[in-house]
């Protein structure tokens, strides 16, 4: 292991399981041990127990690597790419290898940013080759100036026909079991009065639960789990605003979609099998 690389241990406890399918509105008696973890739900894993003293002053914890310090305090998901190689086994213990990748600073419209890559590797037992790479890239900002809005004004747009879709609306409750099976402490996500006082016109739902969604609607449409995805999260998505979840299939690959009130795209994902 490089020196640049930090280990976490952890299992895949049945209870924080069954709390999972039942945020996402499965039956939880339906998992047990043994049986596969359904892809994706390693996010409820290796959430690091960062001591309270030692959180963000937005509230983010520890995040696996410790992140540069670029004078940028506002944390944000920009997205995360996996490859799943196999499959975690409910009950299993666990390993994780994180390691910084990728840093590129840049200018945008509302000043300067970083996008800050982590690469994870999650392993099984005593086996070293990993069943899950993950690439979760996250979005470093300055501090938010006086009276700007984080949510600008967006135009309508029309959604795209879709091979399925559905409709959620995110609501306080789903945020607050989503950050407590995660262990998320990330005050955008249930500090109101912090939000707001970052610019946005309401709680921020997280930016991973879209993705448990979208996952859910690949699963039953398609039959079998995905062999990777890739995602970006492109626009808050705001607590209380419906979003229209879209799966669309091209050859084996599947674009899914999280869409805002507006029909904005709020994260666009690819799947493939």
């Amino acid at each position: 292991m490089s020196a640049s690389a930090e280990q976490a241990d952890d299992v895949c406890a049945l209870p924080l399981v069954r709390r999972m399918a039942a945020l996402l509105d499965r039956d939880p008696a339906a998992f047990a041990e043994g049986g596969p973890l359904p892809r994706g739900w390693h996010v409820a894993l290796f959430n690091a127990p960062t001591r309270q003293s030692d959180l963000r002053a937005d509230g983010a914890a520890h995040l696996g690597v410790t992140l540069p310090d670029l004078g940028l305090p506002r944390l944000m998901m920009g997205g995360r790419r996996i490859e799943f190689i196999g499959d975690i086994p409910i009950g299993a213990r666990v390993r994780r290898t994180s390691r910084p990748a990728a840093v590129a600073i840049k200018e945008g419209r509302s000043g300067r940013f970083a996008l800050v890559d982590v690469e994870h590797r999650i392993s099984v037992e005593d086996d070293d080759a990993p069943v899950l790479i993950e690439t979760t890239s996250y979005v470093l900002r300055a501090e938010q100036a006086d009276g700007q809005a984080a949510s600008p004004m967006i135009d309508a747009k029309p959604i795209p026909p879709a091979d399925v879709s559905r409709v959620v609306t995110p609501d306080e409750p789903m945020l607050f079991r989503y950050s407590a099976i995660t262990d998320n402490p990330h005050r955008i996500h249930y500090d109101l009065a912090y939000a707001l006082s970052e610019g946005y016109p309401a709680l921020v739902v997280n930016g991973t639960v879209p993705t448990m969604f979208l996952l859910e609607m690949f699963r039953a449409f398609v039959g079998g789990e995905p062999k990777g995805w890739r995602s970006r999260n492109l626009a808050p998505i705001l607590c209380g605003a419906p979003l229209t979840l879209t799966l669309a299939h091209a050859g084996d690959e599947w674009t899914l979609r999280a869409h805002g009130p507006a029909g904005e795209v709020a994260l666009d994902a690819k799947a493939w099998t």
